[in-house]
């Protein structure tokens, strides 16, 4: 079973391969996922991000595919392998980027849900035991898993890096100061448009008045 984010839904698998979806505040049943008779609905999980409205569930019809749902129509929209073995286990980041699948005889992969592509593999990480459950850190690409042996492993994912808070503030503050410091060099360095002359630096008006005849003589008598 798992709650939508926003807890107005909830999805649940059954023993005979059927998966049903439950309107919360109702307390009833809204519909049954399609499939078809030789599929069966294994795990199913909702998606994290807040924005992606998307529903991952694992359907075993010979091979295994993961196959997602819109759940604002409750349509297919897409499916694609990727562990390629019986799952046991699916968890979706709390952030919504990544999708994680372990398998019954201990392998598991991580899949980035924007391209669904695996970004990390962990072959035989529970030594042929059943993953029972998979959980991401909150704040780190870090999973810790267990298997039907009691038994936790922690594991560092092998993927990018994200940013974090203190980065971003840290990469607007020396965008802010690096721009404060052109615009300093570029006005100490520059003829300002508004550094107009003092009064004491202005030409004297009687002096110019003297001169502006001469000019106008100058060019009466020009030919051209």
């Amino acid at each position: 079973m798992c709650f939508s984010l926003d807890s107005e839904y909830l999805v649940s698998t059954s023993t005979d391969g059927s998966a049903r979806i439950w309107k919360i505040n109702d307390a009833a049943p809204l519909i049954s996922l399609t499939r078809n008779s030789d599929e069966k609905i294994e795990c199913c999980r909702f998606s994290r991000d807040g924005m992606k409205p998307f529903l991952f569930c694992t359907v075993q019809k010979g091979k295994v595919v993961t196959v997602v749902w819109d759940i604002s129509t409750w349509n297919r929209i897409g499916f694609k392998r990727l562990l390629g073995k019986p799952v046991s286990v699916l968890s979706v980041s709390l952030d919504g980027k990544y999708l994680a699948l372990g398998s019954n005889d201990g392998d598991m992969c991580v899949v980035e849900v924007k391209k669904m592509e695996i970004s990390h593999w962990s072959k035989k990480l529970h030594l042929g035991s059943c993953i029972s459950s998979i959980e991401f850190c909150p704040i780190e690409r870090i999973v810790i898993s267990t298997s039907n042996r009691g038994a936790a492993v922690v594991t560092k994912l092998d993927v990018p890096a994200d940013w974090k808070e203190w980065q971003i503030y840290l990469l607007l503050l020396a965008l802010f100061l690096g721009s404060a410091a052109i615009f300093y060099l570029f006005y100490e360095h520059s003829d300002s448009f508004w550094s107009l002359p003092s009064a004491k630096k202005q030409p004297n008006k009687s002096y110019l008045r003297s001169i502006v005849p001469d000019y106008q003589v100058a060019d009466e008598q020009n030919p051209w």
